[in-house]
């Protein structure tokens, strides 16, 4: 179960928004390099990249800075926002980036998402950007008809590097993830569930890491890092501790 620290890019800052809200920004840092560095000192074995900026317009106005904060780290980056033909994600993959995270065009243009799984398997994801159930695009400016659970089901014949599933009601407000999406998402999907949004506290944390054998690998966490409520160090070691508990039950249940 991997903790993912997230960048969310805002005209080259680090910021994040308050239910996918623009117009609710929270700078926490002008230097997004200096803070993908301090993640990865502090244990990060991948990094969460998003380019807000070209998740609204398409544009890649922050490629300076995800350039920079890649030749600055060592870990892997998985990178969305703004990702809508097949060039840009070759542009990407080209200056080093490890995954992709495609979220419109697998509404819009699902056969180029197929193309590209097919292209570059294992490091395609999709986010599932969801509110009250239906996915959202454009950076979460429009809300399509197609639900979370159909779109997922919908991905299963592709060999994708994750489903990233974000619930936009709890995104940025600290008051826990939604656990029933996140099961439902992971009981349809073939492919491997990261958990995003609502992360609060190192019990939000745990909860998840319980659902690890229903096929969620990952947790991105993002405002709880940055205004203390979580340690990133404290959350690491806590969850090795967790699965390393659950290793000796299952072993004694064995012998037993």
């Amino acid at each position: 179960m991997e903790i993912i620290p997230a960048i969310d890019l805002l005209n080259g800052k680090c910021v994040r928004l308050n239910q996918g809200n623009y117009n609710e920004v929270t700078k926490f840092n002008s230097d997004p390099v200096k803070q993908a560095q301090s993640w990865e000192s502090q244990g990060a074995k991948r990094l969460h990249l998003v380019d807000l900026d070209g998740a609204r317009t398409g544009e890649p106005i922050n490629d300076r800075t995800i350039k920079e904060i890649k030749k600055s780290i060592t870990i892997p980056i998985q990178l969305g926002g703004g990702i809508r033909s097949a060039n840009r994600a070759k542009e990407l993959f080209g200056i080093g980036i490890d995954r992709i995270i495609l979220g419109t065009i697998a509404i819009e243009n699902l056969s180029l998402v197929k193309d590209l799984s097919k292209e570059y398997p294992k490091r395609v994801a999709v986010g599932i950007d969801a509110k009250n159930g239906m996915v959202a695009t454009r950076g979460w400016l429009k809300q399509s008809e197609i639900s979370s659970l159909e779109l997922a089901k919908q991905l299963n014949d592709l060999e994708l590097a994750a489903i990233i599933s974000t619930d936009i009601a709890t995104d940025g407000t600290l008051k826990g993830p939604n656990i029933k999406a996140l099961s439902d998402i992971a009981d349809v999907s073939i492919n491997p569930v990261i958990a995003s949004g609502g992360i609060g506290s190192i019990a939000d944390l745990i909860s998840l890491a319980n659902l690890e054998n229903e096929g969620i690998e990952g947790i991105i966490v993002g405002r709880a890092l940055y205004d203390g409520s979580v340690d990133l160090r404290e959350a690491l070691l806590t969850l090795k501790n967790l699965l390393y508990q659950d290793s000796i039950n299952d072993k004694d249940k064995f012998l037993v």
